[in-house]
């Protein structure tokens, strides 16, 4: 009888030790366009390159007990295509044909700046997350050039801590305000229009 109650004590602790701390997540994010862009350009080449200019590939950590052990990365090598992606989607939809080098043609770079996810350091249990990305824009055409930033943020509440579907959905939503937020700048398609 000792035995069975030890055992049932030593299972219920550990369940509990399981709950506050959280497993890492390498996260997959689907970032996409979510604005109708008006035309400007009629065809004109335009060179476009994505590059990451994050500091580390760890956003941030899902908080709880032992924050150390559950990092969120997201890899370069894993958003870095899907960004190009939509960013040629992008210059497409402003009129202009993507190319990857095209002499003298004008040139569009986008840079994922930033992309951060915060959660509270005290307590067990992840109640709220700041999910944060930021992208920088630089346009090149003959001797004109222009430079701008864009971000967006989401303050999510969870009733329990998010999984990493959840998570994934979260920072898609993110990256694709800001990619939004970058295209409808209309001084990008003005000068590359030029």
């Amino acid at each position: 009888m000792l035995q069975r109650l030890l055992f049932g004590l030593i299972a219920v602790t550990s369940l509990t030790l399981a709950g506050c701390a959280h497993s890492p997540q390498q996260l997959s994010p689907q970032p996409k366009l979510t604005a109708q862009l008006a035309p400007v350009g009629h065809g004109q080449p335009v060179v476009v390159k994505v590059v990451d200019g994050r500091a580390s590939q760890t956003l941030g950590t899902r908080g709880g007990l032992y924050p150390e052990t559950s990092a969120i990365t997201v890899t370069g090598n894993d958003i870095l295509p899907k960004l190009q992606a939509q960013a040629e989607a992008a210059v497409r939809l402003l009129g202009f044909t993507p190319t990857p080098n095209a002499y003298n043609a004008p040139q569009l770079t986008v840079t994922l700046a930033e992309l951060k996810y915060q959660s509270p350091k005290e307590g067990m249990y992840v109640t709220e997350a700041t999910i944060g990305a930021t992208f920088k824009a630089d346009v090149s055409n003959a001797n004109r050039r222009y430079s701008g930033r864009y971000g967006a943020s989401l303050d999510q509440r969870f009733g329990m801590a998010p999984n990493q579907e959840t998570n994934t959905k979260l920072v898609s939503d993110v990256l694709s305000d800001a990619l939004t937020r970058l295209f409808k700048d209309q001084a990008i398609g003005q000068i590359l229009g030029e």
